[in-house]
């Protein structure tokens, strides 16, 4: 049950926009394996000059088109299915036309006590959610 955060610079249609939150979800069910419905997106369109990227000594240059994601989920799974992630993300953008450089991933990860999805509870520790197995996809 990945939580992302997809912020963007202004200037992408509602279509666009909406194709890109898709390519990303797209790849975390691929690759993890979760239900299509386990779907968590924050959109953010932000002025121009809003998001600052820039290089991080890698010799590369991001556009305006940069498209910033973080992903928050439970800890366990290996780093192997970390960077199949990242790279199904980085080819779902890259057909809708976002350059390998404007892909930025930020990942971060957590414990099953940290989730509430509803009334103040933690439903993973109550028992009303099964918590994601270590280690798996």
């Amino acid at each position: 049950m990945p939580l992302v955060r997809i912020d963007l610079n202004r200037g992408r249609t509602a279509e666009a926009v909406k194709a890109i939150a898709d390519a990303i979800h797209e790849a975390i069910v691929d690759v993890y394996g979760i239900p299509p419905r386990d779907r968590f997106q924050i959109i953010n369109q932000l002025e121009n000059g809003s998001i600052i990227a820039e290089d991080a000594g890698l010799g590369f240059e991001r556009t305006n088109g940069v498209v910033m994601i973080q992903i928050f989920t439970q800890r366990g799974r290996s780093v192997e299915t970390k960077q199949a992630l990242y790279a199904k993300i980085h080819a779902n953008l890259a057909a809708l036309g976002v350059t390998g450089e404007d892909v930025f991933i930020g990942y971060v990860e957590n414990g099953p006590q940290d989730w509430s999805f509803g009334f103040g509870i933690a439903q993973y520790q109550t028992g009303e959610l099964a918590v994601p197995a270590a280690g798996a996809a």
